[in-house]
């Protein structure tokens, strides 16, 4: 038998150097870095993240370029506050989601890559914006409809209701609820506890009625959507491929 290490040498190809880092290297590529890559969200696997992310994004500069008055006048009518719920319920609505709370979209990037993304991965992208919208819909009405009865009962003054009210945390905060549910137990217990918390921090930092009404008031809706999101979802029309339900089922052992 001919000595192939021999052949190869005398042919010039060299074996490849192996040291006790290299292993480490190739971890440290690959692990950490596909990790971060598969939670991004992508226009193939995540249409209804990546296209909200991108409105987020052209509001966000918006908001930046162009003239102050005209940005305040927009948000101001996209506000969910007390008035505009009143006069222009639905289009209040639609637009107070159309803004990030505050100057940097960055980390509504991450928000949504942990939270709306992979909801949208495990149920489809029209069950995912369903979720949202019902987060930011149902925090909406009930945080300002607890903020109108304390105007009315006088413990607070009626400026509140033109506060300005716009953003996507509802949204987010329903959307992780309802994505603890498809999670393994020590998945669901540790989103449910890090969103408690978060939410608890918000209330004590902001010390704002309407956060600390609105914020559980999304998780809860979320969590409340459990039993419709472990449905199966049904197979598209001229599609012959059955779709595995969300959640396997337990095997009790005798």
């Amino acid at each position: 038998m001919a000595d192939t290490s021999a052949d190869a040498t005398r042919g010039g190809a060299r074996p490849a150097e192996v040291t006790p880092l290299t292993g480490l290297r190739l971890g440290l590529r690959s692990v950490p870095l596909r990790w971060v890559l598969e939670r991004l969200p992508t226009p193939r696997r995540n249409p209804f993240a990546c296209a909200y992310l991108l409105v987020l994004a052209g509001t966000t500069v918006l908001a930046q370029v162009a003239d102050p008055d005209l940005v305040h006048r927009l948000q101001t009518m996209s506000s969910t506050d007390g008035h505009n719920l009143l006069h222009a319920p639905v289009r209040s609505l639609l637009m107070s989601g159309l803004w990030v709370a505050g100057p940097v979209w960055m980390p509504y990037l991450w928000a949504f890559a942990f939270t709306v993304a992979p909801l949208e991965r495990r149920v489809g992208a029209l069950r995912a914006a369903g979720v949202f919208v019902a987060g930011h819909v149902v925090g909406t009405l009930l945080s300002q409809g607890v903020v109108a009865l304390a105007v009315a009962t006088g413990q607070v003054g009626p400026s509140i209701l033109d506060e300005l009210d716009i953003g996507v945390s509802y949204g987010v905060l329903a959307s992780l609820g309802a994505l603890a549910g498809l999670l393994p137990p020590r998945g669901r217990y540790l989103a449910l506890g890090g969103a408690v918390l978060l939410v608890v921090h918000q209330i004590v930092s902001d010390q704002d009625l309407i956060t600390a009404v609105g914020h559980p008031t999304a998780l809860l809706t979320g969590v409340a959507l459990w039993t419709v999101l472990r449905r199966p979802r049904r197979p598209g029309r001229g599609s012959g491929r059955v779709r595995r339900p969300l959640v396997e089922p337990v095997l009790h052992r005798a």
